[in-house]
């Protein structure tokens, strides 16, 4: 009499295997367009603790992930720890950790329980071992004795000739009484599934695929049989009645893997056709290869999350993100997708053959995402700021810390800094190294080179009207330091004057004045907007200027104008005459902020104040 098989709970209602198998064919269950089930999918990402979350599987994961949320399932996590000889100490915890960092967090599964547990294949053993037995007892499976030294001779023997390995069913014939007698004195033997043929599966990707192949060999030597190990001589499954279990077991309707699986197939569906169940739908994802068409390896970059989370600095959206779109296609304008917004729009449109994996992408999206967290704010956002704030801390003197943010916290100092140069955000140390220029009072700034010095054998305008620019740009009170503020006042700023009235024959009499004069005050802006650069950061990029005006404060900025004109005090205009004349008329039109600082006390500019 079959023993019950344990462990096995009573499942959930949501859905009858027997509706499930009425709705199993491709025309009635999925749709055509996306090849989306019409049902609630139940699907699975089983990990082996013998290794490391890499990128390559957390695609796995996360397309069965994105498929479960898409159509209202479930995803769940299942431990295949059969092999433990090859499981390395705290691979399983790495295993959760990272899944929960990537923001896919399991329905069912270890730590979290469920229904259909225990979760981890170790725990499982004896419900492996009846499934056996009923397939011994229904003449799909056999016991096989021969010793490991017969079965090498046969395989070193077929080798030999050049024949394909294979097994000649010796045992397939013992009688069913002499088995069960043997298996009960304790002698050692395997369980084989026997296979009459391998038969094709429609793939969600690949479509109708295998070779439909009979598992017998027939050749100058003997016939042989591709009768694969179920269990093994210590009890323990092998992969493939585990996973076929275990899959049937948990109702697993959809199973999204990599494309080396694929020539495992074929026998799943006959281990499903040997216990007359109904296979779930199978779709095998592209391989991920390199630039050069080799497989991803640790040599360039297919290697576990902590090297893009602890090293590189990726967000874990950015590199969900990156992963959803090697090899799945979608119809939106942009690539950037929140894990949200991929669960709404996923789809099997998975594209067939492999997928070159091109890690520009990846630092594309997480510039992306960085500007979305310093426009939305929320936590992901103050991640950022802590972590620009560590490297800050611990690359820089408190002193000279201090006297960059006071009287501001540090954690107010970078958050203007972020949410105005996210675009450059790849990883916090490299942020800090673009922007040091923010967390020193010590600038070393090249020596001033005009922009048109390649151009003209003379400048355009003397140096002393960016000075009087800078100093006048600098007019405004505390209350009104603002990047608007700045903004207009570099906007109304006349530098076509400067120019005109030190080039007047540029003033083409045939040409329109407006015109002429618009051209000539971009060439003026173009040079301030240079000049300002190498004053306040030294001709780092970054920020606009008003943006860097406002995050180095009033003071600060007051002091680098200042310095900035001492060391360029030797290239002004020696003519007095010129120099007083360009001043004057490189005062700026009215605009708000300068109108209320007429009339004010300007003794706090000290040398910046505009000369008589």
């Amino acid at each position: 009499m079959r023993s019950l098989r344990p462990g096995i709970l009573a499942r959930r209602s949501w859905v009858c295997m027997q509706c499930r198998r009425a709705s199993s064919s491709p025309a009635a269950s999925h749709n055509p367009k996306t090849r989306l089930p019409d049902f609630p999918a139940r699907t699975r990402f089983a990990p082996s603790p013998t290794g490391y979350l890499h990128l390559g599987s957390l695609r796995t994961a996360l397309f069965n992930y994105l498929l479960a949320k898409r159509t209202g399932g479930q995803f769940l996590l299942r431990i295949e720890d059969t092999d433990q000889k090859r499981t390395i100490p705290g691979a399983e915890q790495r295993l959760y950790d990272d899944l929960r960092w990537a923001g896919l967090q399991w329905d069912e599964g270890p730590v979290v329980g469920g229904p259909y547990g225990p979760y981890r294949q170790s725990e499982r053993t004896a419900t492996y071992r009846c499934h056996a037995h009923d397939l011994i007892h229904d003449g799909h499976a056999y016991r096989c004795f021969c010793s490991a030294d017969r079965l090498d001779t046969l395989a070193r023997h077929r080798s030999q000739a050049g024949l394909p390995p294979g097994y000649d069913r010796k045992c397939a014939d013992i009688p069913a009484e002499e088995s069960e007698h043997r298996a009960a004195k304790g002698e050692s033997h395997v369980v084989r599934l026997r296979v009459e043929d391998y038969p094709t599966f429609e793939d969600l990707v690949y479509g109708k695929t295998g070779q439909n192949r009979s598992s017998n060999k027939l050749d100058l030597i003997e016939r042989v049989y591709d009768d694969p190990i179920l269990l093994k001589s210590d009890g323990h499954p092998t992969y493939h009645l585990a996973n076929v279990v275990d899959d049937h077991l948990m109702e697993i309707t959809h199973v999204i893997r990599g494309t080396e699986w694929m020539a495992s197939t074929p026998l799943h569906v006959a281990l499903y056709n040997a216990f007359k169940w109904t296979p779930p739908r199978f779709g095998h994802v592209p391989l991920l290869v390199d630039k050069s068409g080799q497989k991803l390896s640790k040599r360039n970059a297919d290697i576990d999350l902590t090297f893009f989370r602890d090293k590189q600095g990726v967000f874990p959206a950015s590199l969900v993100n990156f992963a959803a779109l090697l090899g799945w296609s979608h119809t939106k304008k942009s690539d950037v997708f929140s894990l949200d917004e991929l669960a709404h729009i996923f789809n099997l449109k998975i594209t067939r053959g492999n997928t070159v994996v091109a890690f520009e992408k990846l630092w594309f999206l997480q510039k992306a995402h960085a500007q979305r967290f310093a426009a939305n704010g929320g936590p992901e956002f103050d991640d950022m700021v802590s972590s620009v704030s560590n490297v800050v801390e611990s690359t820089t003197t408190p002193e000279q810390l201090s006297r960059m943010i006071q009287p501001r916290t540090l954690p107010e100092l970078i958050t203007p800094l972020l949410q105005a140069d996210a675009k450059s955000f790849t990883n916090a140390t490299e942020f800090v190294n673009r922007n040091a220029t923010f967390f020193t009072t010590t600038l070393e700034r090249p020596p001033y080179t005009p922009t048109n010095q390649a151009q003209a054998a003379t400048p355009a305008f003397p140096i002393s009207s960016l000075h009087t620019a800078a100093a006048t740009l600098c007019l405004v009170p505390e209350p009104h330091w603002t990047i608007g503020t700045h903004r207009d006042n570099i906007k109304y700023y006349d530098g076509a004057s400067v120019v005109l009235e030190l080039n007047p024959d540029a003033v083409d009499q045939n040409s329109d004045p407006e015109k002429t004069r618009v051209n000539a005050d971009k060439t003026f802006k173009k040079e301030l907007y240079h000049y300002l650069r190498w004053a306040l950061s030294a001709g780092a990029p970054g920020p606009g200027i008003p943006e860097t005006m406002v995050i180095l404060g009033r003071e600060e900025t007051l002091r680098r104008i200042r310095e900035a004109r001492e060391l360029t005090a030797d290239k002004r205009e020696s003519n007095p005459v010129t120099a007083r004349r360009a001043r004057e008329r490189s005062k700026p039109q009215s605009s708000p902020s300068q109108s209320q600082s007429k009339g004010q006390d300007r003794s706090w500019m000290g040398t910046l104040a505009p000369r008589a």
